[in-house]
């Protein structure tokens, strides 16, 4: 997979003993969604060390139009709704970072 120049960071803490729940939920109901709006992600992670109940997935993009342009089509999904209800008492918080990658040190990373 080729390094993609802008990247979707985003780190949900979930509610303690909730991981499995949430997983499923996001599974059942955002999955579908995301994947037809934002296209492929980059990958899903949890924490096994340093501040627990994270959730992290990872989203990549071409620019900051792109990445407004799939986010704008993901909110206005009419199914969206639903996921963002059966997920809300699961989710203490969110955080969002769009990183830039580093042209000079991704000729590093491997496709």
């Amino acid at each position: 997979m080729a390094v993609k120049p802008l990247v979707d960071y985003r780190v949900y803490t979930i509610a303690p003993r909730k991981m499995g729940e949430f997983v499923d939920v996001f599974n059942r109901l955002a999955m579908p969604i995301l994947k037809e709006t934002l296209g492929t992600p980059l990958g899903f992670y949890t924490t096994l060390v340093g501040k627990q109940s994270q959730f992290v997935h990872l989203w990549g993009y071409d620019s900051l139009e792109d990445y407004e342009r799939r986010s704008a089509a993901r909110d206005a999904h009419p199914e969206f709704p639903a996921y963002l209800a059966a997920s809300a008492h699961l989710i203490v918080s969110q955080e969002t970072s769009l990183i830039k990658g580093i042209d000079a040190l991704n000729e590093w990373v491997e496709s």
